[in-house]
């Protein structure tokens, strides 16, 4: 009964989106207050409804009800129940009720914290949600619905895809979709905007908290689906530019020059016009990642549905979405007046070239995604566009943005002095050569390519420390009034120099764990001993260990250092019966100077000297942690800034006596 009840909570969830999307545009087009505030009351009752099938499709996994297809063939009796749970949004059906629920949410949350919005912009802004619910709704209940039921029932299901049941993927899809719809309601914002012909300050204020909330999320589901790479799959590696990363890596790119541009309009109004645009490509590339994974282009773990007629439906949703916003832009956007004149030296002419920088790594990205598929369609030959492309195209493209990050801070607004900036940070450039030289003498190896990353890494690092030390005056003053300084410092200046160095400790764990990893891969049987680093692994034979819903082979890796005892590792080949599929468990020793990385795969039976030996992989991989570390930090600062007053209120409230005159006036 309660399938049925969640399915019907859809349906009436439907109902109003259709009429959300339709009255508060019809009130603000007439001045109809009452109109216009409908789309608060259906905004909740959306949440609520839609809540309420995700909450009836939870039960169904928790309570293993076999009779509800989508449990069936994803969740299994024996699994744990927190895999229960999230293999609740572990299937295609499942994942897409998240995502509408998602975007009920934060149309929700316009509703309520958006009292200080005008009227007439708060009601075109969640009309434009309403319209983008219909879709997903109309498409989930004509398509993909999850509450289908199977006579006779299983005695049991056909369990989730073993790669899957992971604490590290429970977390990332959630995360994900947050980043993703939370780009929407920027969307319905930019759309709302639009269509009233008005773009300021103000609305730039409105729309940065909610850019801000969908960044951080989007940045924390990118490094958590990184970290289960890096762990799960066994091969060492962190990021593959595999199509599905791609596609969530591309709305980051975006949405990161999208923060930057918002600033310009809120402070100088300007760039009006291209932050409305960035915008629509935003969420634009979040609908094109919803299609690739949903169309059955790619075959992928990460993929979930592969049947066409869904991809056409969502390809239609596309076309409409991005289709009739582009049009809106091209109609609207040049009668939008930039302000806020600046000279080439300024804060303004940097932050434009770092959203140039940011659009054309976003264009590259998406060329060498779509570029294979457009050729399959059109000739049928199958191509692969691999890491060694992305790595020659974005990374170069990716060095001048690390140098003006750390330069854009020491800009001012309108005109920089530029002698004055080198005259500050001679110093600054000269200790970051002194410290990459170290750090290069220390490893003597790697290009030169991996030397100039190096070298504005450490720029970055300290330029973004020097800009904080001169904010709190810390060598020009008391240490008394550089810490009543530094305490006075707005969360937002905070967020943005965590962040900064943050992306500075990315870089250096990435340059680490690529340039200067090393690696084993060995038959090995018990007694064999491998070298690697300054380590001595000793593989010491397996044992069998039984889970839940699975049973595995247990290597048994003794460390040593100098003859000296570090620590035993235990990487694991796991074997799920019902799913009739295997995994790699690796084991990390994981310290602040590098991980040593271990896996193992099946007995070899190749050849009659390898027969019975287990394969080992050994990875010692320097500085990786810092990309984990520098992952935290960009999350943090982004979380710095959204707790800033500025950010949280967006707008002064008006005063009940103004309030009241407006709503007359309308």
């Amino acid at each position: 009964m309660l399938p049925e009840l969640g399915h019907f909570s859809l349906a009436l969830a439907l109902f109003l989106a259709l009429v959300q999307s339709i009255l508060p545009l019809i009130g603000a087009n007439r001045g109809d207050v009452r109109l216009m505030r409908s789309a608060e009351v259906t905004a909740y009752a959306q949440v609520v409804f839609v809540g309420f099938a995700f909450a009836a499709l939870l039960n169904a996994f928790i309570t293993s009800d076999f009779t509800v297809l989508n449990v069936t063939n994803n969740s299994n009796s024996l699994k744990p129940m927190i895999f229960k749970i999230a293999a609740t949004w572990g299937s295609h059906e499942g994942s897409l009720l998240l995502w509408v629920f998602i975007l009920t949410i934060f149309g929700a949350g316009v509703a309520i914290f958006g009292s200080n919005l005008p009227t007439s912009l708060r009601a075109r802004t969640l009309s434009v949600q309403a319209w983008i619910s219909v879709g997903f709704l109309s498409f989930m209940l004509l398509t993909s619905n999850p509450f289908d039921r199977i006579f006779p029932p299983p005695l049991d299901g056909d369990d989730l895809n073993p790669l899957l049941q992971d604490i590290g993927l429970a977390m990332h899809p959630p995360l994900l979709y947050f980043g993703y719809v939370g780009f929407s309601i920027v969307f319905s914002f930019a759309a709302a905007a639009l269509i009233e012909g008005r773009v300021d300050a103000a609305w730039a204020r409105w729309v940065r908290p909610w850019t801000l909330a969908a960044w951080v999320s989007l940045t924390a589901g990118i490094a958590l689906g990184s970290w289960w790479a890096y762990y799960e799959l066994g091969w060492g590696g962190w990021w593959f530019w595999d199509p599905v990363e791609n596609v969530s890596f591309m709305p980051w790119l975006l949405g990161t020059a999208l923060l930057h541009s918002a600033i310009v309009t809120e402070k100088r109004d300007a760039f009006k016009s291209w932050t409305i645009l960035l915008a629509i490509l935003t969420f634009s590339l979040s609908l094109l990642g919803t299609f690739i994974v949903r169309s059955g282009l790619l075959t992928s773990v990460h993929a979930f549905a592969v049947d066409p007629e869904r991809g056409m439906y969502i390809l239609g949703l596309l076309a409409l979405s991005i289709g009739g916003s582009l049009t809106l832009y091209a109609w609207r956007a040049p009668a939008m007046v930039g302000g806020g004149l600046f000279k080439p030296v300024s804060r303004e002419a940097g932050l434009l070239i770092n959203n140039l920088i940011l659009a054309a790594a976003t264009g590259t990205v998406l060329f060498g995604t779509l570029y294979p598929l457009f050729l399959e369609a059109i000739t049928g030959d199958k191509i692969s566009v691999g890491p060694q492309f992305f790595n020659a195209a974005f990374i170069p493209m990716m060095l001048p943005l690390i140098f003006l990050m750390g330069l854009g801070p020491f800009l001012s607004w309108k005109r920089a002095d530029l002698a004055g900036i080198v005259q500050r940070l001679k110093f600054v450039a000269g200790l970051t050569l002194i410290a990459s030289l170290v750090i290069w003498y220390l490893y003597e190896r790697g290009p030169v390519l991996a030397f100039v990353m190096l070298l504005l890494a450490v720029w970055l690092m300290f330029t973004t420390l020097h800009e904080w030390a001169m904010r709190i005056r810390l060598f020009e003053s008391d240490l008394k009034t550089a810490w009543r300084r530094a305490r006075n410092l707005p969360r937002a200046a905070y967020g943005m120099t965590t962040a900064h160095l943050g992306v500075a400790l990315l870089m250096l764990g990435m340059i680490g764990s690529t340039v200067w990893k090393d690696e084993v891969i060995k038959f090995a049987e018990p007694g064999t001993t491998l070298e690697i680093g300054d380590f001595d692994v000793t593989f010491e034979g397996t044992d069998r260990v039984r889970g839940p819903n699975y049973f595995s082979e247990r290597g048994i890796l003794r460390v040593e250092m100098d003859g000296e005892y570090v620590t035993t590792l235990y990487p694991e080949r796991r074997t799920y019966p019902v799913a009739q599929s295997t995994t790699t468990e690796s084991a990390i020793r994981s310290t602040p100077a590098g991980d040593l990385y271990a896996s193992i795969s099946a007995p070899s039976l190749e050849s009659a000297e390898a027969a019975g030996a287990w394969t080992l992989r050994i990875l010692y991989e320097p500085l990786v942690i810092l990309i984990w570390i520098g992952s935290f930090m960009l999350c943090f600062g982004g979380l710095l800034s959204l707790s800033d007053r500025r950010l949280r209120v967006g707008a002064p409230k008006k005063s009940k006596t103004l309030g009241s005159q407006a709503q007359a006036a309308e």
